[in-house]
């Protein structure tokens, strides 16, 4: 029962991502559709995160009174219904209006979804698990494209992945006992028995609070400042990178823009190849050393891609090492939650690091495109670098509060919710 619970929370890894990236792939055929500009698909962009900021921020207190299987096959459903939306649009308001459930339910799947699994699963799991999103984002152009070229149209696209999704809620739904009283088993735990690579916190007494936290509670745990901020500057550099990779390397290093196009997707194969290497890493190195090494690598990446070489390999190259070393900061961070601040406060943590995500996602990219616009966009990697250096900082200081404080040493006992 262990074994196809897991297998399910795989499915649901692949089915978050396939959704993930359909919208930058149909724009150019929707833009016909509904005779706005190319601009406006950043409106509905802007709609679905500000929807994912507000249900992760409300994730705990939801999740604290239906449990994480409920809350996970209602979020699916209401993107499903919402995908469905989209595929039925005539326009551009009624895209913007099914934009609503689905950023809500993206969202509430994320955190909850992200929390179990901190709690139940080793971290090499959490990797893997995370590796599947990727392999999903990477599947929707494919699925859209084979609707376009089969004469479905993007609306066609839009619909094979809501019927997916609605595939998915009932398997869900089914799986739903499976979620009840979970217990952590001797094949979880760190192979020496300690559960510190694991769970220390899944073994804990998370049960004893029953009540939601407020956001100002939240941010005033120690450390829990420092993993916000980690969390912002990781997804400003994932989707900074993802955005203005290709136009630096046609405007600032004199690529093609064909070949342009074609590299920038190698540093989301970076990211989905390092998080499947990331999980064997995780079974010799706790979270933290993981995290440290993640950023290391992206590091010497930026490094990469700054030196003044003309060879159009050496930005490949780089792109490529950056990808690699992000794969495990994000899921290490997640898992590590648990650790550091026990299972009782688990969700409430989550919850605002996937705020803090999305946040980040949400406005730094932007915010470069101003600085590309208004100074140089050769300032791409540089702009990277000085996020990378604050995201280190807050990480090291984590470990200095966890000094001061005591966290991430108590043991605490297994915390169950309702189902």
């Amino acid at each position: 029962m262990v074994n196809l619970l897991l297998a399910v929370i795989y499915l649901a890894f692949i089915s978050l991502g396939l959704p993930d990236s359909l919208l930058g792939s149909a724009w150019p055929s929707m833009v016909k559709s509904f005779g706005v500009p190319v601009s406006y698909a950043g409106g509905v962009a802007v709609i679905i995160a500000l929807g994912t900021i507000i249900s992760a921020l409300l994730s705990d207190r939801i999740t604290l009174r239906f449990g994480a299987g409920k809350v996970t096959v209602c979020s699916v459903c209401l993107t499903a219904l919402a995908l469905l939306g989209f595929s039925f649009s005539t326009g551009y308001w009624q895209l913007c209006l099914a934009a609503i459930p689905y950023g809500l339910g993206a969202g509430g799947v994320d955190a909850a979804l992200n929390n179990y699994v901190a709690l139940h699963y080793t971290s090499r799991h959490m990797s893997w698990l995370h590796c599947m999103w990727g392999v999903g984002a990477s599947v929707g152009p494919y699925i859209m494209g084979f609707a376009l070229t089969g004469g479905q149209g993007w609306a066609g696209g839009y619909r094979i992945i809501a019927l997916l999704q609605m595939a998915l809620t009932a398997v869900l739904l089914l799986s739903l006992p499976l979620w009840k009283q979970r217990r952590v088993t001797a094949e979880e735990t760190h192979p020496d028995g300690s559960g510190e690579s694991g769970n220390p916190a899944a073994d804990g007494a998370g049960a004893e609070r029953r009540t939601s936290l407020s956001l100002r509670e939240i941010i005033g745990i120690p450390g829990a400042s420092q993993v916000f901020v980690m969390m912002f500057c990781y997804c400003a550099i994932e989707t900074t990178a993802g955005l203005w990779a290709s136009s630096y390397m046609v405007m600032h290093r004199g690529i093609s823009v064909e070949q342009a196009a074609t590299w920038a997707s190698m540093f989301y194969i970076g990211i989905t190849v390092g998080r499947a290497l990331s999980g064997f890493l995780t079974m010799r190195f706790n979270d933290t050393t993981m995290i440290r090494i993640g950023c290391c690598v992206m590091a010497i990446g930026l490094v990469v891609v700054l030196l003044p070489i003309d060879a159009h390999v050496v930005v490949l190259s780089g792109l490529v090492v950056l990808g690699l070393g992000c794969a495990p900061v994000y899921p290490c961070v997640i898992h590590s939650t648990p650790e550091l601040f026990g299972a009782s406060r688990s969700q409430a943590i989550v919850g605002v690091q996937m705020a803090s995500a999305y946040t980040g996602s949400l406005l730094m990219p932007p915010v470069f495109g101003m600085i590309a616009n208004g100074i140089d966009i050769g300032l791409f990697p540089w702009y990277l670098l000085g996020l990378l250096a604050l995201m280190i900082v807050m990480h090291e200081g984590l470990q200095g509060v966890k000094l001061r404080h005591g966290i991430g040493k108590v043991v605490q006992t297994h915390e169950t919710s309702p189902v």
